[in-house]
């Protein structure tokens, strides 16, 4: 009933010459158009396919095209109108059914094909979305996009962050039509419209004088609203309220990627358009957080996961900290509860550390703390160590700091963490135990500084990502709340390349001598003989003035450092930079048995291989168990295989070491 034509494509060899002829629309009994247009699809069905403008937002385009009438044949209920004739009043699909039936009865029916197209539903209640022509709101986009366009051309254009994201908000920009921003809602700004009897409409901020006058019960579309918010809410149109004044424009806007058409640009153009301003600096375009297999969570697929219940498990620095040391700008995010432990687990240690901190403080205050590092970076107190980790700190402060500045979020934890887990804790936490279980009041004192100096700094660093841990553990050490508290800076006085190239040295030898005692399975608490070789002068002075910690941290049974070390013929030996590491095999172990211990793990390994290759080479297994499972068996496979081929290597190096 609301078909104006029906649509061929014109280069449709069948149906060319019928282009600008008439069809008889069957029922309504009524001569309607051919036309010729690109939106008929040749392989589609017959190749013919009505047009009903006010039905269908593709036919409104071609109605548009070919100045076609708009026909509506709906009420607002989902039942036809008047002007389908006998059929008026009956639900839409309904109706289908009983034109379809008379179709039949006028033998105007040919033939039923199965077809799959596409049709909208409703996300909440599942029913089949009718498009139809209504009298609606609408904003004109075409000087308000160029607008935001031209802004994009200054200097103080919105910076997107990644800056690809500039190009999407670009092409919106430039296909973008006019914005329809009336909605039929129970909840939103109503439309400031009202009409009256005689037909005359009103608009205003306050109601007309006199009776008879009905508002809009229309309100604005929610992204019309929403786009008001950056200076709506700062006490706009008085711009020279203060906060107005102080807050608008703000500097960085956090969203994500599917909304930068339904708000990042209306912000921008309604900011412009009202303000003069760009409501904001930059914007950072975050990923969605998918489920562990990479999958949109949806409540169709229930592999939705409520934060809360993160939350109680690990608590709100956990999933701080895992959202966005995970993160990249502009990525998805795989939620993993693997990585959540791991999260739980550094927060963890980074409790412990301040425990073992604050237990060995001795009443010592921050300030005196600081006053104490600073006779340290000026060599008038401490060690070679203390010196290193306050250079590595000031290294720490300067890459997170230009990292966060990027809004490269999981970079700067990435380098956060690999301070405070690895040289932090792991070394020099474990290196000062060599001068608080000592006698030496003076030396105590300026390593409980350095710690707690230290500490102070990696709690104002992890501020802004943990803020409940660090609050925590801040008001232990400090006075005030961490809120308040001055960010890290870099300081040029902490630089000691000297200082971190020894440490650096020292570190490698202690972790030659650990890995060779792993390698062939030797217990730390076995004592036996080191022999280090270098040409180095400087670095052979460095490793005697520091002998005290390489003893402490590989249990030597006798330690010789020198130029002149003779290479003992059956050894494990190791190459550092300036220097070579031998450990004379007698010490270690009986190579034999080692040989037959490691014959036993080979074997195990090779079990292990053959039955899960059994498993895998079912082609039933394969094609019938879940992917996760049969990637899992996979994995599994991998795994015993990179066992097996290090086993493999070892029995290579022993014997290699008999012959």
């Amino acid at each position: 009933f609301g078909d104006v034509a029906v649509a061929v494509n014109p280069e449709d060899p069948r149906y060319k010459d019928l282009i600008g002829k008439n069809v008889v629309l069957p029922i309504a009994n009524k001569l309607i158009p051919i036309v010729g247009d690109e939106h008929a699809d040749p392989e589609f069905g017959t190749g013919v396919v009505k047009i009903t403008p006010a039905h269908d937002p593709n036919d409104f385009l071609v109605g548009q095209r070919h100045n076609l009438p708009q026909v509506n044949v709906m009420n607002d209920d989902g039942t036809m109108n008047e002007l389908a004739f006998e059929f008026a009043g009956m639900d839409r699909f309904e109706a289908r059914k009983a034109v379809v039936a008379k179709l039949e009865e006028i033998g105007a029916l040919v033939k039923i094909e199965k077809r799959v197209h596409s049709v909208g539903h409703s996300e909440r209640t599942g029913v089949v979305v009718e498009p139809r022509l209504s009298t609606q709101w609408f904003v004109k986009m075409d000087q308000l996009a160029k607008n935001a366009i031209a802004n994009q051309d200054t200097e103080d254009k919105v910076e997107f962050y990644p800056p690809r994201f500039n190009d999407t908000f670009l092409q919106w920009m430039e296909n973008v039509h006019d914005w329809v921003i009336s909605r039929q809602l129970w909840w939103g700004h109503q439309i400031p419209a009202w009409y009256n009897a005689e037909g005359e409409m009103y608009v205003g901020e306050e109601a007309p004088e006199g009776d008879g006058w009905t508002q809009d019960e229309d309100v604005l579309d929610t992204w019309f609203s929403s786009a008001l918010w950056p200076f709506s809410t700062m006490g706009w149109p008085d711009v020279d309220a203060e906060d107005f004044k102080r807050y608008f424009p703000t500097s960085t806007l956090v969203t994500g990627y599917d909304i930068i058409f339904f708000w990042v640009s209306r912000m921008i153009f309604q900011s412009l358009e009202f303000t003069g301003r760009q409501p904001f600096q930059n914007v950072l375009i975050h990923g969605l957080i998918r489920d562990e297999q990479g999958r949109k969570m949806s409540k169709s697929l229930g592999n939705g996961i409520d934060p809360m219940d993160v939350i109680d498990k690990y608590g709100t620095d956990s999933l701080r900290w895992f959202l966005s040391n995970g993160s990249a700008p502009g990525q998805d995010v795989r939620f993993s509860y693997e990585k959540m432990d791991a999260s739980w687990n550094f927060i963890n240690k980074i409790w412990n550390i301040s425990r073992y901190i604050l237990m060995n403080n001795e009443g010592l205050t921050l300030e005196q703390a600081t006053a104490n590092v600073e006779k340290v970076v000026k060599k008038e107190a401490g060690n070679v160590t203390d010196r290193w980790i306050l250079h590595n700190l000031n290294e720490t402060i300067g890459k997170a700091t230009e990292n966060f500045d990027k809004f490269e979020f999981g970079v700067a934890g990435h380098i956060l963490y690999n301070f405070i887990w690895d040289e932090f804790a792991d070394w020099y936490v474990e290196l000062t135990k060599e001068v608080l279980y000592s006698d030496n009041e003076e030396e105590k004192v300026i390593t409980r500084s350095v710690l707690l100096y230290t500490l102070d700094k990696i709690l104002r660093l992890l501020h802004p990502i943990m803020p409940f841990v660090t609050e925590e553990i801040f008001g232990q050490i400090s006075e005030g709340s961490i809120v308040t508290a001055e960010y890290p800076t870099v300081n040029p006085a902490f630089e000691d390349l000297a200082s971190h190239t020894g440490v650096e040295s020292l570190k490698d030898l202690i972790r030659a001598v650990r890995n060779a005692r792993a390698e062939v399975n030797v217990a730390p608490s076995k004592p036996i003989t080191i022999l280090v070789k270098t040409s180095d002068s400087d670095l052979e002075a460095f490793f005697n003035s520091n002998v005290n910690y390489i003893k402490r941290f590989t249990n030597p049974e006798h330690l010789e450092i020198a130029s002149t070390i003779p290479a003992p013929e059956l050894a494990m030996s190791s190459v550092i930079t300036g220097a070579e590491i031998y450990l004379p095999l007698a010490d270690l172990l009986n190579v034999e048995e080692e040989l037959a211990r490691l014959d036993k793990e080979l074997a195990k390994w090779q079990k292990e291989l053959d039955m899960v290759g059994k498993k895998l080479s079912n082609e039933r297994f394969v094609a019938n168990a879940k992917p996760e499972v049969v990637q899992k068996e996979r994995d599994k496979q991998a795994d015993y295989q990179a066992k097996y081929d290090a086993t493999v290597a070892r029995i290579d190096e022993m014997k290699k070491l008999v012959k």
